[in-house]
């Protein structure tokens, strides 16, 4: 995904997803604090929240958006002017609610007495349902004293675009609708240039003793040893608006226009104790059904599972229930939107465990394959999208996001997952249901390969505002030449090679089991092309690896990158090959301690700080660890499994998208990347692929089979089991043991056969 630091033009990921390359109280409160570095978040559906340890939003890189929107931009709690004190601040472990626990300083002389520091507990429990934060502040005095505690919440809304949240300007922007006082609530308006009304509604129970536009006010007396609680909700509605009401042409940005008539408000979202109840008893329901739909998975290791288990929770939040199913977005905070690629790899990251993930972003990728070429989104006929945008800037065209398909590798990877599914799962109905979406998109990559001399896939953008590089590394400078020169186009990535001959391996088979001999035919010596290519263009003898791409010269860039362990994980290269990739990849030019860098160290380019060049990224070492264990090096991807495990010890148990890649020092955890998602999604999913690897598992529906290859653990864990595996309709629990040095699989009496070998 795109570089967020790198702010300016739109050349990363996500940027498509696109990371673009490049209060007054009774007493006045002090400052506003820029963003806190440990950050907080929630999400449902298409709305989520950014906020730090207190649960203030600052204003910087955190607030509440809904489809890309910043709703709102700051939320501050003060008392007597200050910030409290900060006790902790956390998620719950289902990431259903955040809550954090504070204390008073001192209060000032209110109602004939002072109340000292560290005597009023402050509880502030947060809630997302629907478009709707719900929010309880409960305020408890231990002292011996009544206190008068002068609370005030502050709060305002910039209405950003999340491309301008990210450092992008514009030219013009929407109008700003004077804030009103109505009610007991405060609203909140702006008239978008896409003609979308996006309105804020926030309101207090009970009523503060003074309520202005950017500010509530509490007097509120709290005799000793008692509790007094306050509420507030925040609702948000987008709809579109008629042009009669739009700002008059010429009008500057942040005009205001009259907000009477503009629109007719929904029935008001609750506020109160009964209404925080109802949102987080609907929250927990909702993450209970999607860890149902979930394999189970246990061991003896407390710290491990609880790895395990903050994975799938964060996977659960990413997961937003889309008409055609459930869909990971990719992350929070610059990539909570539909992407291709990410939900692609997620899936077979948790395909063994929850098919139902794949099913859903196979539909949903399927319905929004391109229909006509495009330049300005890198569209043509077949490509799977990139990227889906809903903000007012993709709408109008500002950037190409809205439905963008510049990413040269989601098209051969959806026909990989779609084999990949029906393998695990025996649905063929839905393969019949995907298969003109599938006969188009390797009909793209077919396309792209007869273009190219060398009969390889690959990419130049067709527009200046799209992403100059079209593979997972997307940021401008991740492919160069050994010089450190950037290569000229089109560039075909040796990684995107093995996706495009597992692609065209999957239709012959497809197409073999329809009776479409020829078309088999023809698709298993494309696949067969291929490969012998990569390892005729691709393969440096001198260094016993492949690089990283060719150019439009046909040059390659022979650079050492993690892009060939890619391979690996897709079976592309001989043993012997293969063997020595796997090799240089567990040397020190490349595992840190910590995984496996982007690039090995001494490369040009080389920076264990930049973003593609250098660092840590868990779903590409999940990649690796996949492609060890497939070339006969389990004990490898179990050691690869372990070092990620040991980082994600130092991050709280939550792997981030990406951490630098420095080299593991006693006594040192890793370094974060400072900008990266937390959570990501296919960061989330990286254990589990790791952990299907290291067990040497392969799942068979149509036999009803689980088979088992030489299983082997993570130090420090004693046994493992998977519960409620789900097999061509049936379910088995499997159990892994140390026994005698090895590790041995048992299984529970069921219909599933599980086949072991040791």
């Amino acid at each position: 995904m795109q570089d967020p630091e790198a702010l300016g033009s739109l050349t990363h990921e996500g940027a498509a997803g696109a990371r673009p390359d490049e209060e007054g109280a009774f007493i006045a409160p002090e400052p506003a604090r820029v963003a806190s570095a440990s950050q907080h978040v929630l999400k449902s559906g298409d709305t989520f929240i950014v906020n730090d340890s207190l649960g203030d939003i600052t204003g910087v890189d955190d607030g509440l958006f809904v489809n890309d929107t910043r709703m709102l931009s700051s939320l501050r709690l003060t008392f007597g002017g200050r910030a409290p004190s900060l006790l902790s601040g956390s998620v719950s472990s289902d990431n259903t609610a955040f809550t954090a626990h504070l204390t008073n300083r001192p209060l000032p002389l209110l109602g004939g007495a002072s109340t000292p520091e560290g005597v009023i507990h402050v509880e502030r429990l947060r809630v997302l349902s629907g478009t709707a934060m719900t929010e309880a502040i409960e305020l408890t005095n231990y002292g011996t004293s009544d206190a008068v505690v002068p609370l005030s919440v502050s709060f305002a809304s910039d209405f950003r675009d999340m491309f301008e949240v990210r450092g992008l300007k514009r030219e013009q922007r929407g109008t700003v609708e004077p804030p009103r006082v109505e009610d007991g609530c405060v609203r909140l308006g702006y008239i978008g240039l896409d003609r979308m009304a996006r309105r804020v509604r926030i309101a207090f129970s009970p009523s503060p003793k003074k309520l202005l536009a950017d500010r509530a006010d509490y007097s509120v007396e709290l005799p000793a040893q008692t509790c007094v609680s306050v509420y507030l909700s925040v609702s948000v509605e987008v709809e579109p608006i008629a042009q009669a009401v739009l700002a008059p042409a010429g009008a500057s940005a942040g005009a205001s226009v009259p907000a009477a008539g503009v629109a007719t408000h929904r029935p008001a979202t609750p506020v109160g104790r009964a209404a925080v109840r109802t949102a987080l008893v609907d929250a927990h329901l909702a993450m209970r059904e999607r860890r149902r739909a979930s394999a189970r998975v246990r061991s003896s290791n407390p710290l491990f599972n609880d790895w395990i288990n903050r994975s799938l929770a964060d996977l659960n939040l990413l997961t937003t229930e889309l008409p055609t199913g459930p869909y990971p977005y990719a992350g929070i905070p610059w990539f909570s939107t539909p992407f291709g690629r990410d939900a692609v790899i997620t899936s077979l990251q948790t395909l063994w465990l929850q098919p139902a993930l794949a099913r859903g972003v196979l539909r949903f990728l399927a319905a929004h394959q391109a229909q006509e070429n495009s330049a300005f989104r890198d569209a043509a006929v077949g490509k799977i999208m990139h990227e889906m945008r809903r903000g007012e800037m993709a709408a109008t065209n500002e950037v190409p996001f809205a439905l963008y398909y510049g990413g040269v590798d989601t098209t051969p990877l959806f026909v990989v997952l779609a084999g990949a599914y029906a393998v695990r799962t025996g649905d063929l109905a839905l393969i019949d249901e995907l298969w003109p979406a599938l006969e188009r998109a390797i009909g793209w990559v077919a396309g792209v390969c007869e273009r190219n001399p060398l009969g390889l896939l690959d990419y130049r953008r067709e527009s200046e505002g799209g992403l100059a590089n079209q593979g997972w590394k997307d940021s401008h400078d991740s492919v160069f030449h050994a010089d450190g020169r950037f290569p000229d186009g089109p560039i075909a990535l040796v990684e995107v090679q093995a996706y495009a001959s597992a692609a065209f391996e999957t239709m012959a088979q497809f197409a073999a089991q329809r009776g479409l001999a020829g078309e088999a035919a023809r698709y298993s010596a494309d696949a067969a092309k291929i490969r012998a290519c990569v390892e005729t263009q691709y393969w440096m003898p001198e260094s016993g690896f492949y690089g990283i791409a060719l150019d439009g010269h046909g040059e390659l860039c022979r650079v050492l990158a993690s892009n060939a362990g890619h391979l690996l994980a897709f079976g592309l290269p001989d043993p012997e090959r293969g063997n020595a990739v796997a090799a240089m990849l567990e040397s020190a030019l490349f595992h840190t301690g910590w995984g496996v860098r982007t690039l090995a160290a001494g490369q040009a380019r080389f920076n264990p700080m930049a973003y593609h060049n250098g660092s840590v990224w868990p779903h590409d070492n999940a990649l690796v660890a996949r492609g060890l264990a497939r070339y006969g090096r389990r004990d490898s991807a179990v050691r690869l499994l372990q070092a990620l495990f040991e980082a994600a010890v130092n991050f709280d148990m939550r792997l981030p998208e990406l951490f630098c890649g420095f080299p593991r020092r006693r006594g040192e955890p890793p370094t974060a990347y400072p900008v990266a998602c937390l959570p990501q999604a296919w960061a989330a999913g990286s254990p589990l692929m790791m952990l299907e690897a290291c067990l040497g598992m392969t799942i068979d529906a149509a036999k009803r089979e689980v088979r088992i290859e030489q299983p082997m653990l993570p130090e420090g864990i004693d046994w493992l089991e998977i519960g409620d595996l789900r097999v061509g309709g049936a379910s088995v629990t499997l159990t892994f043991n140390r026994v005698g040095g090895k590790v041995v699989a048992s299984a529970s009496e069921s219909d599933v056969r599980v086949v072991a070998r040791l």
